[in-house]
């Protein structure tokens, strides 16, 4: 069962989880206004640890578009299977105008991942 550490907090999270989905899991309000889909770059993440070299094409394109390769990553398009440690960049907390997070993301990544 892979470790998750998001700002200090450690928990263990089931393998194959989606890591917005894990975030939440912990307490902390990661963005997620499009409902984990790969738009709108608020489930954003900076690895401390763990970063999977494995990417979607969706997330690849997103963070492409919006210049921010190399920078962080999109915890939407990512699946737990090691340990990783991280800290969500765009969170409730630090914009209350949100309101909320934004729509349930589905158990699985969304669109249908094509792995790069």
């Amino acid at each position: 069962m892979p470790k998750l550490t998001v700002d200090g907090k450690t928990a263990d999270v089931a393998a194959g989880k989606r890591l917005v989905l894990a975030i939440e899991g912990t307490g902390v309000k990661i963005g997620h206004r499009c409902g984990g889909n790969a738009r709108c770059t608020t489930c954003r993440v900076e690895f401390e640890a763990g970063e999977p070299t494995a990417m979607t094409r969706a997330e690849k394109e997103k963070l492409e578009e919006r210049d921010l390769t190399g920078q962080v990553r999109l915890s939407c398009q990512i699946l737990l299977t090691q340990d990783m440690s991280v800290r969500p960049v765009l969170t409730l907390d630090n914009n209350p105008d949100w309101g909320d997070t934004g729509p349930p993301p589905n158990e699985d990544i969304t669109p249908e991942p094509e792995w790069l």
